[in-house]
């Protein structure tokens, strides 16, 4: 298959790399045990399928997660997201877009967590980083969203943009890809310092808001209870598209296992 020549042509372009520049990168394609080549080298549909089923949760998560944050930006006022409050900031008070300072931020939080634990980076990391910061700003460039009349609407609009969010986080949590870079940088910071997974995302989203805060960033009520609406939307989008994902995991187990009498 087309795919499978492709994958080794950007192995051989990585051994032809410098080694740390080829180090960082192979992490992309997993080259370590990586699961495409896997992929590609089992004879079964179903594995086939298993990844393009995968494929299209991490695409369409980053999409979605994306046009979900540009929404949520519209009716800052009432407040957003820690790191998005941050982005804001940063916006205001030294240019760039905001969907660059999400890159920035990302990419320095992925070199980060490669130096702490690089095990959470994967290709859906590298591409969250790179992706989901120019979508949303072309997503704010179109200006493709609903105009609200009063503040009633825009409440709504922002539980919407949250739910937009948490089901998208889901989606591409599922598609088990790697954890995007502030989750990935969170779990390696948890690891590292033996705390809590919640007590570590709770001080250092608490970071982020104070700089946020003082470079003047939109705070309000939603800041604070974003997290609470969001979580159990995450939590039933990935369960059922870590379901979805999972579906034919039966029946592949069971054709192997007549492939296995068979032989």
């Amino acid at each position: 298959m087309i795919e499978v020549y492709f994958y080794y042509f950007i192995l051989l372009i990585f051994n032809l790399m410098p080694p740390k520049v080829s180090e960082l990168l192979k992490i992309i394609l997993d080259y370590r045990g990586s699961y495409i080549h896997s992929v590609y080298s089992t004879t079964g549909e179903g594995e086939i399928m298993k990844f393009y089923k995968q494929m299209f949760l991490l695409i369409m998560g980053l999409i979605i997660v994306s046009y979900g944050i540009a929404v949520s930006i519209q009716v800052q006022h009432l407040g957003i997201h820690p790191w998005d409050v941050l982005y804001i900031a940063l916006n205001n008070n030294l240019g760039l877009t905001i969907g660059t300072w999400n890159v920035l931020i990302g990419i320095f939080l992925l070199f980060i967590t490669f130096r702490l634990n690089r095990s959470y980076i994967k290709m859906g990391t590298f591409l969250n980083v790179l992706l989901v910061g120019p979508i949303v700003d072309f997503f704010l460039f179109l200006d493709v969203f609903p105009h609200s009349p009063n503040g009633m609407v825009d409440i709504l609009l922002l539980i919407v943009a949250i739910a937009f969010i948490g089901t998208a986080c889901g989606m591409y949590t599922a598609a088990n890809f790697g954890a995007g870079p502030r989750d990935g940088f969170i779990l390696a910071i948890s690891e590292k310092s033996r705390m809590s997974i919640r007590k570590t995302r709770i001080i250092l989203e608490s970071a982020v808001l104070v700089l946020a805060l003082i470079l003047g960033g939109p705070v309000f009520i939603f800041t604070f209870i974003y997290t609470f609406i969001m979580s159990p939307i995450f939590q039933w989008s990935y369960l059922l598209c870590d379901k979805w994902v999972k579906s034919n995991d039966a029946t592949l187990k069971q054709n192997k296992d007549t492939q296995m009498d068979v032989s």
